[in-house]
């Protein structure tokens, strides 16, 4: 196969995921981290690289996000949204990161393939992406030709713009007023 064949299933595949999310579990999660003080975001793996291009969309957005496990990041509180990427909802650090952020009383959304996962069960919204994933459980709807939990990954990175496009919407902001806090020591 060539790169244009490949490149077709692929996109068929990310439509497939993209489409099948629950519509109200999105604007709930919209909801969530546009209410939160302060949106911390956590995920291992290539979750953790996908939810970090999610924390940075949100500092241009003037939010105040932070990854988890950063040294600079400060502890969670009341008013604060722990936002977990984690494609079997089991990850034992992550389970750690969400039961801490509820212990204080701080809301938890969860992106994932498992909707009965440990995080999903405390979590106060699961958005739910089907896809495959040697590392969960339940399997998603589709079965992929890409490698491991790369659909997944692909998705949850997808959803996460998307979100930031609803936020953006909400807000009245468009790309000119968010990249004026783009880094500037590059």
């Amino acid at each position: 196969m060539n790169n244009q064949e490949y490149a077709k299933m692929v996109l068929n595949e990310l439509t497939h995921t993209l489409t099948k999310i629950d519509t109200n579990s999105a604007e709930k999660f919209v909801e969530l981290v546009d209410a939160a003080d302060e949106v911390f975001c956590a995920g291992a793996g290539r979750s953790g690289f996908q939810i970090k291009g999610f924390a940075m969309r949100l500092m241009h957005m003037g939010k105040a996000s932070y990854v988890v496990g950063e040294t600079c990041t400060p502890n969670i509180k009341e008013d604060g949204l722990l936002v977990v990427c984690s494609g079997s909802g089991e990850t034992k650090s992550l389970v750690n990161h969400a039961m801490k952020a509820k212990e204080v009383g701080a809301k938890v959304a969860l992106i994932t393939i498992n909707p009965e996962s440990t995080i999903a069960k405390i979590a106060d919204v699961v958005v739910e992406i089907s896809a495959p994933s040697p590392k969960s459980a339940k399997q998603g709807e589709v079965v992929s030709i890409q490698p491991m939990g790369s659909l997944f990954e692909q998705s949850e990175g997808l959803f996460m713009d998307i979100s930031i496009m609803m936020l953006m919407e909400r807000k009245g902001l468009d790309s000119d007023t968010m990249f004026g806090r783009h880094a500037n020591m590059e």
